[in-house]
């Protein structure tokens, strides 16, 4: 690949390496200069620019990102779609990571331009959460580069799914022991056993004496338990105490006393009749995460937990400053709010969202659009006809969110979607109903161009330089959307804060086309 300044008037089909104000536009990294680009570039007086040229045997970034993430990323993973270069894998499900580290380390040393970036071995996650980001740094790569690393990834990451256990406790009692004592193991068990999808199917109290321990265990394997735990009602010091002595009384044997992990430190684990038996450290008692929780968690991953297991976890291990059970990342969660509230006064009498268009209403086609994206949920403002929009939207995955004061513009509109947004979400994107050519893969590639922290909190859909939709905004700017007024959206609200906003040029003219006239639709039709 070719990189460096040139003149301006020789870089057409070029990529823009450093963004660029052209007579009030912004040319940002990664445009491809047209011929009309140029003409911009000669009318502002500039004369040179740094570009980047992939030569023949070079792979664009976004097409080597994904065709990497698609070999690296096993089973229970997911890969989106790629932007700048980058490419995020998530979790289909609730279990642990599994890396090879080693196939990452061969796959990051192919060459410095191609990365791979996952959280720890044995993280737990659960679905939807990011555990890896394949980014290649230039703007393309070397094929035999891209081909090496992808042998190196093959298949280096996947998920341990975890599986609902069913799991005896029992709890031994002194003299002493006080109820608030035996309340707090009980939860200590229960909720990290509930949160790992499992159930506790038997639970038993006994003194803290060997013989009705080892009958009590003997007993709890009737029900066929995937695991029994056991909290004592005094910590396990020796592998002689009365937890493992019961444990082999009952004709089992002791696996494992101790673990290089703080909290926890005080864990044992045994066996009896093929049934893992475990002995809890105090700790287990206290919500912060522990060693019980990292045992607990490859028990539920159906992955082994043995000497060897545990000894490694002393990388890591040092657990004190960790106050939750669960530390992960997780993918943005992003709702697609649909506008479906107006009057379509241009329609002449008619309701552009309930028009037929290739077998579907214009506002059944929006929202199927996205609900097939990956944004959920998927809200829908209705106003106008409200009971006739809801009809053509039924059987649909959708919220429907009801704008009263439709009559008051596009805003009110948009003002209702955002209300219905779940609290916990980090942004939206925004779709006219009446854009029939906006699909998922539209939406998909907005959300994968989202990320706050890079300076992408707005994220628009664009062609040939012109700004349409739909467009995503993080919920930073809900604050600013609420505040516009009238019979307009929120395009003010992008205008202001340029340096947030992020173009996606589709290559199509999917952003500007809505159905506004008789006359565009039936032109439509017969397309």
């Amino acid at each position: 690949m070719d990189f460096g300044q040139q003149p301006a008037a020789h870089c057409e089909g070029a990529i823009l390496a450093h963004s660029l104000r052209v007579a009030g536009t912004r040319f940002r990294k990664g445009r491809v200069l047209s011929a009309a680009d140029i003409d911009s570039l000669h009318q502002a007086g500039i004369k040179q620019v740094i570009v980047a040229r992939p030569g023949p045997d070079d792979v664009d970034e976004d097409t080597a990102a994904s065709a990497l993430a698609r070999t690296s990323a096993g089973p229970g993973t997911q890969t989106r779609k790629p932007f700048g270069g980058r490419v995020n894998v998530v979790a289909t499900a609730d279990g642990l990571v599994q890396v090879d580290a080693n196939a990452m380390e061969r796959c990051n040393r192919v060459s410095e331009a191609i990365t791979i970036a996952t959280v720890p071995d044995g993280a737990r996650v659960r679905g939807g959460d990011l555990i890896a980001t394949i980014k290649i740094i230039p703007f393309a790569v070397p094929r035999s580069d891209l081909t090496a690393a992808s042998a190196a990834a093959r298949n280096l990451l996947s998920i341990a799914p975890f599986r609902p256990l069913r799991v005896g406790h029992v709890l031994t009692l002194l003299s002493d022991t006080t109820p608030k004592l035996l309340e707090l193991s009980r939860a200590g068990v229960g909720n990290r056993i509930t949160e790992l999808g499992g159930t506790v199917v038997e639970e038993q109290t006994v003194p803290h004496e060997e013989a009705q321990l080892a009958e009590a265990l003997a007993e709890s394997l009737r029900g066929e338990p995937d695991l029994v735990l056991v909290s004592g009602a005094s910590a396990i010091v020796d592998r002689r105490d009365v937890i493992p002595a019961a444990i082999e009384l009952a004709g089992g044997q002791v696996d494992h006393f101790g673990m290089p992990v703080d909290p926890g430190n005080l864990l044992l684990l045994g066996t009896l009749r093929s049934t893992r038996v475990v002995g809890l450290p105090g700790c287990a008692r206290a919500p912060a995460r522990n060693g019980l929780d990292m045992v607990l968690e490859r028990f539920a991953a159906d992955l082994d937990v043995d000497s060897a297991t545990v000894i490694a976890m002393g990388s890591g291990g040092l657990l004190k400053k960790s106050a939750s059970r669960r530390r992960s990342s997780r993918a943005p969660r992003i709702a697609a709010v649909v506008l479906a509230a107006g009057r379509s006064q241009r329609m002449r009498g008619g309701n552009k969202l309930l028009e037929s268009l290739d077998g579907q209403p214009l506002v059944a086609r929006a929202a199927r659009a996205a609900i097939a994206s990956e944004a959920d949920p998927v809200i829908v403002v209705t106003g106008h006809q409200q009971e006739k929009v809801a009809a053509a939207l039924e059987g649909l995955n959708v919220t429907l969110a009801h704008n009263s004061d439709f009559r008051d513009g596009l805003s009110a509109s948009v003002h209702a979607g955002l209300a219905a947004v779940p609290p916990g979400h980090d942004g939206a994107v925004l779709m006219l109903a009446d854009m029939p050519d906006v699909d998922a893969e539209l939406v998909d590639r907005l959300m994968a161009a989202f990320d706050p922290v890079e300076g992408r909190a707005i994220v628009v859909a664009t062609h040939s330089g012109t700004r349409g939709n739909p467009v995503l905004f993080a919920r930073r700017y809900f604050p600013d959307i609420l505040r516009v007024t009238g019979d307009t959206g929120a395009r003010h609200v992008v205008d202001t804060n340029d340096e947030a906003v992020c173009e996606i040029d589709c290559g199509t003219d999917a952003p500007l086309v809505d159905l506004d006239t008789p006359e565009a639709l039936a032109e439509r039709r017969r397309q």
